[in-house]
């Protein structure tokens, strides 16, 4: 069984459990994830698990969750079950805590720059150093910037900060977390950037997961044009024939699946006291980055789940870890595809340890599942 450590948000250590009756430990590269614990109400450390500690796996600090549910209930008997069920979320939940701020001259917050440094730019915005002091949450750093990701026009206002960074995560590829440093005794915001371990790359030894080889047990497969959208007609602000309209994409005839996008919220002038007309490349520029934002949401539905085999040679946290991009095999269906994980799911029991993964990056219901897990309220304007 893998010890889980009780600490404070001020970083002092209050206990360790070894014994429990399960532990699942759900990762996300994009969104935020989840640990639940069942364990005997009498196990030492127990009456430690309280509502807004921080628990971890022994020496697993980026897996580290802040509880925030805790659940006994009576029996038939009227008494009380024996078990606690303790549910915990990734400290970048912190996150969804924060809504959006756009500055104060502006209507929107707009930031365009690599995908590191625009996320970093929201959270430093919102969270290390808002104009509001009431809003900083003051042990929040942030990690080093090595400028990685795709450049990122975005724009945002009133939008829920967690969810911000999870759209830039899926349309950038890179993760991102909260991750506590006991030595500055600070909680780093930190962009991630898995590794490339396919079969056609050859700086690291690949990762192929296959039932040929031993690497993968049960699999499923899905592929689905269900959502699917490739040309984008984007209408800005005006009315009737009036409308200023824009189109992204240069598919024809079967292959061309046609997406509405209201941008009126671009605006046609600039911001401040004494408003101007904005140039006519500006502001089409504008809209057009918000039809790629939107076509990127609905691409081709292609993922695999799968079981690793509990004897893999592949080895999880050593040979692959969630992020990475890995090469999936199956000759009998005729499928081969790199993806990357972009879920772990842990799961610890006495009897069994087992790791169940999920693959590629757009799955039907990501973002709203993104959505259900910060529970918190939506933007006023949705993209």
């Amino acid at each position: 069984m893998v010890p889980i450590r009780i600490m404070t948000r001020q970083f002092d250590l209050v206990d360790e459990i070894s014994r429990y009756e399960s532990l699942q430990i759900t990762r996300s590269w994009h969104g935020i994830g989840l640990i639940e614990l069942r364990i005997n109400r009498y196990i030492k450390g127990a009456n430690e698990l309280l509502k807004g500690r921080i628990i971890f796996p022994h020496n697993k600090l980026n897996k580290a969750c802040k509880i925030v549910h805790r659940e006994i209930e009576l029996d038939e008997n009227g008494k009380a079950t024996e078990n606690w069920i303790i549910r915990a979320l990734p400290l970048k939940s912190w996150l969804g805590q924060r809504i959006t701020y756009p500055p104060s001259h502006t209507a929107y917050d707009n930031k365009q720059a690599n995908a590191e440094t625009v996320m970093q730019h929201y959270v430093t915005n919102n969270v290390i150093s808002p104009v509001d002091v009431n809003r900083q949450m003051a042990d929040i750093s942030l990690a080093q910037n090595l400028n990685r990701g795709i450049e990122v026009n975005w724009q945002s206002r009133y939008k829920n900060l967690a969810e911000e960074m999870a759209e830039i995560s899926l349309i950038s590829g890179l993760g991102w977390n909260v991750v506590p440093d006991t030595a500055l005794k600070k909680y780093a915001f930190q962009a991630l950037e898995g590794r490339d371990l396919t079969v056609n790359q050859s700086t690291l030894p690949p990762a192929i997961f296959s039932p040929e080889f031993n690497t993968l047990g049960q699999l499923t497969y899905t592929e689905s044009e269900l959502n699917y959208r490739n040309y984008a007609i984007v209408a800005g602000q005006g009315e009737g024939v009036d409308r200023r309209i824009l189109t992204v994409g240069n598919t024809t005839g079967f292959d061309r699946y046609e997406l509405f996008v209201d941008a009126r919220d671009v605006s046609e002038e600039t911001d401040g006291e004494n408003p101007v007309p904005r140039p006519n490349a500006e502001i089409e520029a504008d809209l057009i980055n918000r039809g790629q934002q939107k076509l990127a949401e609905h691409e081709q539905e292609v993922y695999l789940e799968g079981q690793v085999l509990s004897k893999s040679r592949l080895k999880y946290e050593h040979d692959y870890d969630l992020g990475d991009i890995v090469t999936l095999q199956n000759r009998d269906w005729g499928v081969t595809l790199d993806a990357r994980i972009t879920e772990v799911k842990e799961i610890y029991e006495p009897s069994k340890q087992k790791v169940e993964l999920t693959f590629g990056n757009n799955r039907p219901t990501l973002i709203d599942k993104i959505k259900q897990e910060l529970s918190q309220i939506q933007g006023e304007i949705k993209r």
